[in-house]
């Protein structure tokens, strides 16, 4: 464990260092200080790091960035910018400071009674951004506004949030996996009942895989947690072991190994291993599959905490070769997805689980 902690904690400083660095104002990508989902992945992420790794720094990096910017969120109730609001559980049991759990029930509120739902009743997806999805449900959802929801009834012990939680969860397992592969398209029409381009796309299947364990964890008690919700993480975690490629990361569409292979689809991947097994919903042997995606991401983090490979904002496309053409740059949610890979394994090693290096790789 101390060899990883030397190795894991410097690269986590800089990491750190360049995602909240002030030359990224103005880049889309990059620049924190806005309210959205991709800031919101980055706080996310930073909370994570310094609750796993023991760094009030960053734990208070974050409460700053919500006292610089929650002046931006009124008005703003898209299912895209809910993302910030999934620390809130956290920093109120850190500071018990009330704002942030009257702020937190009155947006969990707003996402059970007001927020726009598909035919099916799952949760539209709604963006800040001057583009409209009418009646279309997309894995990135999970991520970005259930974990919320879970986090959230975990807090209070409010039964109806959690019910709400699991429902969703379940709504776009249902809609989003292929049954034939165990896979997750990127989006589902209910207009149109289709997948629309149907690909199941690396980083839309990491959202989920990363957000399910932790949902489960916050809401099993207070909520029975149906066998159909473990069955399909388990047929899920399967078909991503399966395309796993040699070197440990995913390609972009992850049926296309002619493709181009991306970071942050593969450390939210890997992540979400980690957070299976240590939920109990995963078999430890997946730690393996985590531990060489680790190996092979680490080199793509340069030596000012840049991370390499990450594919650009991602709408659903017309096309699976659209999606291999997605310009790769430097992102916030990559920055952060890969930030709570390297926490996660810290802290996993910390705890004594099993070491993955003598475990087998599942699926293979």
């Amino acid at each position: 464990m101390s060899d990883t902690k030397l190795m894991l904690e410097p690269i986590l400083e800089r990491v750190f260092a360049y995602m909240t660095a002030e030359q990224h104002s103005g880049n889309w990508g990059m620049d924190i200080g806005h309210w959205d989902w991709v800031p919101g992945v980055g706080i996310i992420s930073i909370l994570d790091y310094g609750q796993a790794a023991g760094r009030d720094k960053a734990v208070d990096y974050v409460l700053e960035w919500i006292e610089r910017n929650k002046q931006q969120a009124e008005g703003i109730k898209v299912i895209n910018s809910m993302a910030p609001y999934a620390v809130f559980p956290g920093l109120y049991r850190r500071t018990q400071n009330s704002w942030f759990l009257e702020k937190a029930g009155e947006i969990a509120g707003w996402m059970l009674e007001t927020a726009p739902r598909t035919r099916e009743g799952a949760l539209e997806h709604t963006v800040t951004e001057a583009a409209k999805f009418p009646e279309q449900v997309w894995a990135d959802t999970v991520y970005m506004a259930v974990l919320f929801l879970a986090r959230q009834a975990g807090l209070t012990g409010e039964r109806r949030i959690a019910e709400a939680a699991l429902e969703q969860t379940l709504l776009h397992l249902r809609l989003l996996q292929d049954e034939q592969t165990g896979l997750l398209f990127h989006g589902w029409n209910c207009r149109e009942g289709n997948h629309m381009s149907a690909v199941r796309w690396a980083r839309a299947n990491a959202w989920i895989t990363l957000a399910v364990p932790q949902i489960v964890a916050e809401i099993k008690e207070l909520t029975e947690i149906p066998r159909e919700l473990y069955s399909r993480y388990d047929r899920l975690a399967a078909a991503l072991s399966s395309c796993q490629a040699e070197d440990g990361l995913w390609h972009t569409v992850l049926d296309r190994p002619e493709y181009y292979k991306e970071t942050s689809g593969s450390a939210g991947i890997a992540c979400g291993f980690i957070r299976g097994v240590q939920s109990g919903m995963l078999d430890p042997s997946y730690l393996a599959g985590a531990e060489q995606a680790l190996g092979a991401i680490l080199p793509l983090i340069t030596d000012d905490g840049e991370v390499k490979g990450v594919s650009a904002g991602t709408p659903v496309m017309p096309s699976a070769e659209a999606y291999n053409e997605i310009a790769v740059y430097p992102a916030l949610y990559g920055q952060g997805l890969v930030m709570q890979l390297l926490a996660q394994t810290l802290s996993q090693k910390s705890n004594g689980q099993p070491n993955v290096t003598t475990v087998r790789k599942a699926g293979k």
